[in-house]
């Protein structure tokens, strides 16, 4: 295959890339405190091929970076919803370890425990979060009272670079090698969702640009290897 055809191809597989960013993002636009990722192309080098093809330049997708801009607020009303004013994140516990969320959208288990949608329980500053009977209100700084007893008090973390930290299902972020850092004073809002920071508009118009550059490499692909590889052969193959 010539180093044209390479580089056709190594940028389709970039835009397939792109493409599975862009569909998480369009999927996720209406999950609260959901963060896009960021994505650029790196050159990818190609010391396995002869100096002839080294001249090519193929493409791959660099590093991702979370894009950690807010979301805007929205109020619910409702008792387990929480935001988060400024930086942070909360807190949950998952099998795999503990995940971080600006998704504040939370339930309570049947043994009380304060849990996420999928059953994760949401940490406190003393471990998890059990709520006894009554009216739950959550103070500013993430103390929660049910029933006018204080419950525990929400554990927020902040992160000195917090694009460093990648996106998995949803709304939860790993922090892989990334500290956490405590928050001693949160700004908790009770009532209150911080919705995805997904423009819709953007993220459509973004889909369409990059269906059309891999359908522009695809049909160049097609010419390179039907048309120009073609005549090739079967001009050399007329040769004497």
């Amino acid at each position: 295959m010539a180093g044209s055809q390479y580089i056709a191809l190594s940028g389709m597989r970039a835009r397939l890339d792109q493409l599975d960013r862009l569909a998480a993002d369009i999927a996720n636009v209406g999950t609260a405190g959901y963060k896009s990722e960021r994505a650029a192309d790196a050159q990818a080098d190609r010391p396995q091929f002869s100096t002839v093809l080294q001249s090519a330049i193929d493409v791959t997708t660099g590093d991702r970076r979370l894009d950690v801009a807010p979301g805007t607020m929205a109020s619910t009303g409702r008792d387990l919803d929480f935001a988060l004013e400024g930086n942070g994140f909360f807190v949950v516990d998952t099998p795999q370890g503990a995940r971080y969320t600006r998704n504040g959208h939370f339930n309570r288990s049947t043994d009380g425990t304060l849990v996420t949608d999928d059953g994760s329980a949401v940490q406190g500053t003393n471990g998890p979060i059990r709520l006894g009977q009554g009216e739950v209100i959550v103070d500013g700084d993430g103390t929660i009272k049910a029933g006018g007893v204080a419950a525990g008090k929400l554990r927020v973390v902040s992160f000195e670079n917090p694009s460093g930290l990648a996106a998995e299902s949803g709304a939860k972020l790993r922090a892989g090698t990334a500290v956490p850092i405590d928050v001693a004073q949160p700004g908790v809002r009770m009532g209150t969702l911080e919705q995805s920071n997904v423009s819709l508009v953007d993220r459509v118009a973004q889909l369409t640009g990059v269906s059309r550059s891999f359908e522009a490499l695809q049909k160049a692909m097609t010419l390179m290897m039907n048309d120009i590889d073609g005549r090739a052969i079967d001009q050399l193959g007329r040769l004497r």
